[in-house]
């Protein structure tokens, strides 16, 4: 069964059974109704009897009984009842005049109307239960009324029907395209309801997953292409020591350096595949960024030496934050590699801490302003760059982002005053505990 049948089913048959419970309910109303008329009915002819008689000897002396067969009440003749009936009767109701009520005689309900006339007392009596020829027009009519309400619950079921279940199915039609690989699928919007919800929230899903997708193969792209340079280097020198075309030194020392590149990449590569998966976990506790940016620096302190460049970690004593330490120390030391590799022989690069944030700036070429937004960006700067000045592997400053926003912190780049690049990296602030101010700390600096 589909699920347009499905919900016209239930639907109906809600809209009918509401129908038959209107239907009961109101027979049972009509019912009451016309017993109330009967009543009604009843005590007028009883008043009328009691005043102008048209009963035999309803105006004599004494008590007089009279029944009423069953029928409208407005043209049945009354009866006279024989002494035995008639003294049950009296005796049933209560010792008083002019009321009316029910009363049972032998087992049998009776409605009753007394009234007092000047020689004595007029009761007329009638069967309590209603005969059904009394309320069958009503009857007729509701059921009429009925039929006709199940008949048009059943075409508004329809139209619900269809009206709730045409968007679901067009859903349905455009999640199975989706899902084979069309692109740029979409549905049309109705409305503003929760079914017009549901279908902007797809649309949004499949823009973005279109959006992915062409991420995705251009990150493919470029890491082929990266591969594939070294790579291509690498047979190439390759074939040339086998032919003796260049010394084995030499060749030693460029395929080195094309493999530490590919080693480089894979690692990068590995870290955004560790990123992008929800178990990677990060640490949220308190942290001393004082401590990460002296731990970077003496990290890297070799190289800078090798480089001729001057490192130093500068800043507060402490720094607190809530963070991870390891990770943050990652960070970090992206960045400074970074730095050290577009620092020019004779220039510095600075690891400062302060509050609850690290900054790396350098004395580099710095970037030009557009593209500070995009700096963070897979193989931007990378493609940018490379035909102008040292560059790693492309992936550096992204897997800095995203290690930073698992943090609950962020990341930005500027320029430095001076010259250069500033990257800052931010992480949530811990509460330091009181103490005696803080001097800054002597610069670490070592210049080769």
């Amino acid at each position: 069964m589909t699920l347009r049948r499905r919900v016209f089913a239930f639907v109906a048959i809600a809209a009918i059974a509401s129908c038959v419970l209107t239907v009961g309910v109101a027979a049972l109303l009509v019912r009451h109704q016309v017993a109330a008329q009967r009543m009604t009915a009843l005590e007028r002819e009883a008043d009328l009897v009691a005043t102008v008689g048209g009963a035999r000897g309803a105006l004599s002396p004494g008590p007089h009984v009279y029944a009423l067969a069953a029928g409208t009440g407005a043209t049945t003749r009354p009866r006279r009842l024989g002494a035995v009936r008639a003294a049950l009767v009296l005796a049933a109701i209560p010792q008083s005049t002019d009321t009316q009520g029910t009363v049972t005689v032998r087992g049998r309900a009776l409605i009753y109307a007394e009234r007092a006339t000047p020689a004595g007392l007029v009761v007329l009596v009638r069967d309590a239960a209603l005969a059904f020829g009394e309320w069958r027009p009503f009857l007729l009519s509701l059921l009429l009324a009925g039929l006709g309400g199940a008949l048009l619950a059943g075409v508004l079921s329809y139209v619900l029907a269809r009206r709730l279940t045409r968007p679901l199915a067009e859903l349905a039609s455009a999640t199975a395209r989706l899902a084979s690989g069309e692109q740029g699928v979409e549905v049309a919007v109705h409305g503003d309801d929760e079914l017009a919800a549901l279908a902007d929230s797809f649309n949004a899903m499949s823009g973005e997953l279109a959006r992915a997708r062409e991420e995705q193969r251009d990150f493919l792209e470029s890491v082929s292409h990266e591969l594939k340079t070294p790579l291509t280097s690498i047979r190439g020198y390759a074939e040339a020591l086998d032919e003796g075309a260049v010394a084995p030194a030499d060749g030693a020392r460029v395929i080195a350096a094309e493999a530490r590149r590919l080693e480089r990449l894979v690692q990068d590569l590995l870290d955004l595949a560790r990123l992008g998966r929800s178990g990677f976990v990060v640490a949220q506790e308190p942290i001393d960024l004082a401590a990460v940016a002296r731990r970077a620096v003496e990290r890297h302190l070799p190289r800078g030496r090798e480089l001729g460049i001057e490192l130093s970690a500068t800043g507060e004593p402490e720094a607190p934050a809530i963070g991870d330490s390891e990770r943050m120390l990652q960070a970090t030391s992206n960045l400074v590699e970074n730095a050290l590799r577009l620092t020019p022989s004779g220039g510095s690069v600075t690891v400062h801490a302060a509050g609850c944030l690290i900054a790396v700036r350098d004395t580099g070429p710095g970037l030009e302003p557009d593209d500070l937004p995009h700096a963070f960006e897979r193989f931007y700067l990378y493609d940018r760059y490379r035909s102008e000045r040292a560059v790693g592997t492309g992936l550096g400053l992204a897997i800095v982002e995203q290690l930073l926003t698992r943090m609950g912190g962020s990341v930005e780049a500027s320029a430095a005053q001076g010259g250069g690049t500033q990257f800052t990296l931010r992480l949530p602030d811990a509460a330091a505990p009181a103490s005696a101010p803080r001097a800054p700390i002597p610069a670490r600096a070592v210049r080769a």
